[in-house]
């Protein structure tokens, strides 16, 4: 399929509120607050303000795995932020994250609460607070850290770029598509080539970096990210699906995969999570 029409840009940009697909509602050019809505406030040291998406998963698994490891000042209530609702324009919601997107985290333990934004902001904050998944040694943290920023630059052309014009996009078309998966097969070669000669992303130890990196890469070569799994050929990745499904093996993982989620079987879900019952009686995410 090929472009029927050439698009020639205005001289000034507007703001057309029907253009944008199935998340028109959610984006617009300007910041800040739509409507007053106090955030709820639960009963733990971490207050957790999300939606079960990628980078909402990091930070619940994050979570999750401090729990697993002993740490009791890890526990969280985990908010629902309904994101097609507008929930994230709300003011209490702007005021932990300027930027209105998901996650965000406000950690009631210290002496005046403190705001972390940006999910890979947030797995340091706690990695570092925690002493855990952030290797001390030098060379190693700045491996780990490297990765982590390599997620975070990355994904946006995984997301926003390949996702959008591939699932989301009102019209599907060939250029966009192909750009964004040429981009998205680049980097999965990246993590390819990488896995074939480290267990983990930064060798032998489970860092944030595989955190940060599997809601998305890890997922999609599941094949459950934009049902693209054929197209992408993800199977062919073979040290990527070694990695993913080694990961996917972690219970931590798994109950971190069903926190703020609202897809899928009621067995599958914890739209909101206050404590470790709320799993009770949940089987998980399906492979």
């Amino acid at each position: 399929m090929t472009d029927s029409t050439t698009y020639t840009p205005p001289k000034v940009w507007t703001w057309d509120k029907e253009n944008g697909g199935k998340f028109a509602s959610t984006n617009r050019p300007t910041a800040g607050a739509t409507h007053e809505k106090e955030l709820p406030v639960g009963k733990h040291p971490l207050q957790l303000h999300s939606k079960g998406t990628p980078n909402g998963v990091k930070v619940t698994i994050m979570l999750e795995e401090l729990l697993a490891l002993g740490h009791s000042g890890a526990e969280y209530d985990a908010h629902l932020i309904e994101i097609g609702d507008g929930d994230q324009f709300g003011s209490g919601f702007v005021g932990i994250n300027p930027n209105s997107k998901i996650p965000a985290l406000l950690d009631m333990s210290t002496p005046t609460p403190t705001r972390v934004f940006e999910s890979g902001a947030i797995l340091m904050y706690l990695a570092e607070k925690f002493g855990e998944f952030l290797p001390t040694d030098l060379p190693a943290r700045s491996e780990c850290l490297s990765w982590l920023f390599w997620q975070m630059g990355s994904a946006p052309y995984l997301g926003g770029g390949f996702g959008h014009f591939y699932a989301y996009a009102p019209e599907k078309f060939e250029y966009p598509i192909n750009r964004f998966a040429m981009e998205t097969k680049r980097q999965l070669d990246v993590l390819d080539q990488h896995l074939a000669e480290n267990q983990y992303m930064t060798g032998d130890d489970y860092t944030i970096a595989d955190i940060a990196i599997w809601p998305w890469y890890g997922v999609l070569c599941l094949g459950k990210q934009y049902d693209a799994g054929e197209f992408l050929d993800v199977q062919s990745y073979k040290n990527v699906q070694r990695w993913t499904h080694e990961i996917l093996g972690r219970e931590a993982v798994k109950r971190g995969r069903m926190v703020n989620r609202t897809q899928g079987g009621p067995e599958e879900q914890v739209p909101e999570r206050h404590d470790a019952s709320d799993f009770d009686g949940k089987t998980g995410v399906a492979v």
